[in-house]
């Protein structure tokens, strides 16, 4: 019992593992762990907020790094998570896409449930129990499935751009949504008028925004407008 506690006192002290093993499914999942600038803050009685980021469907977990850096800046934990791997099939291509795509979503919430099951023991000062889940695209649609299935462990969902889950409809989940501008999301994905009346969400389309530059990998100018959407979500300014 001593060398199991001092173990995980070890890994959230000094050093982050780069992925994980769910024996259980026989996955090995990369993930990255950025831990928040001022993480002394952070501690069993006031304890830190955690967020898990899921990419796109094709691009490398760390690639959000501006997501990172404005979440850890606001002293949060960070959990950049992979989804696929070599093994797993290819994301369908014919709809119906609720249909056609629903284990690799199912998937996915399993893996960001196994993290949170793994990950929390170990890290004593952040909170496990009430999760940001952001992702880009499929990893959007990852985040809303978790959000929906499992919404007791959820405080709130960032998406960039997902395009297939229904977001989430919970007085308890806020939501924030950045659309782009070069493809529109399936039927009902997004709210009507009456619901982002009743529910805490935002939606904001960023203009000429392209959905595959919705990363690292896209324009400053994009990512600065994507870090300032997040900004304003995490410190409740008023969504414009």
């Amino acid at each position: 019992m001593f060398f199991t506690m001092l173990a995980a006192l070890t890994l959230s002290a000094t050093s982050h593992p780069d992925s994980l093993v769910d024996a259980a499914r026989h996955r090995t999942v990369p993930i990255e762990i950025q831990l928040p600038e001022k993480q002394e803050r952070c501690s069993l009685q006031q304890r830190c907020k955690v967020a898990f980021i899921s990419s796109g469907y094709g691009i490398p977990h760390d690639k959000y790094q501006f997501m990172v850096r404005t979440l850890t800046q606001h002293g949060f934990m960070t959990v950049s998570i992979a989804h696929e791997l070599e093994q797993d099939p290819d994301l369908s291509p014919v709809p119906p896409f609720l249909a056609t795509r629903a284990e690799n979503w199912q998937r996915g919430a399993q893996t960001l449930a196994f993290v949170r099951d793994t990950l929390s023991p170990s890290f004593e000062a952040y909170d496990f129990d009430h999760l940001w889940l952001l992702g880009h695209s499929n990893g959007g649609d990852i985040s809303a499935w978790y959000a929906n299935a499992t919404p007791t462990f959820v405080e709130a969902v960032v998406t960039i751009d997902s395009r297939r889950v229904l977001l989430p409809r919970n007085k308890d989940i806020r939501v924030l949504s950045i659309r782009g501008s070069d493809f529109p999301a399936d039927d009902n994905v997004l709210y009507t008028d009456s619901e982002r009346l009743s529910y805490p969400v935002c939606v904001m389309q960023i203009p000429n925004a392209r959905h595959n530059d919705m990363s690292d990998f896209g324009p400053e100018w994009l990512t600065n407008k994507m870090t300032s959407a997040i900004t304003s979500f995490l410190e409740n300014q008023s969504c414009k």
